[in-house]
């Protein structure tokens, strides 16, 4: 007995289609993403120490 075997349409060849154009709303270069998490983080730290002045701890 031989096995019958189905065959996928050769269309596509199993590959996927993207867009070509983008349309993201924002477009963020990596650096940017970097100075901002750096900024975050200096203000997070500006806002324990000046708590801790304020409140005396």
């Amino acid at each position: 007995m031989e096995k019958q075997q189905s065959q996928a349409p050769s269309g596509m060849a199993g590959l996927v289609r993207y867009y070509e154009s983008e349309h993201a709303l924002i477009k963020l270069k990596p650096i940017h993403v970097v100075e901002l998490a750096v900024v975050i983080i200096a203000l997070e730290f500006s806002l324990l120490m000046g708590g801790r002045f304020l409140l005396g701890i």
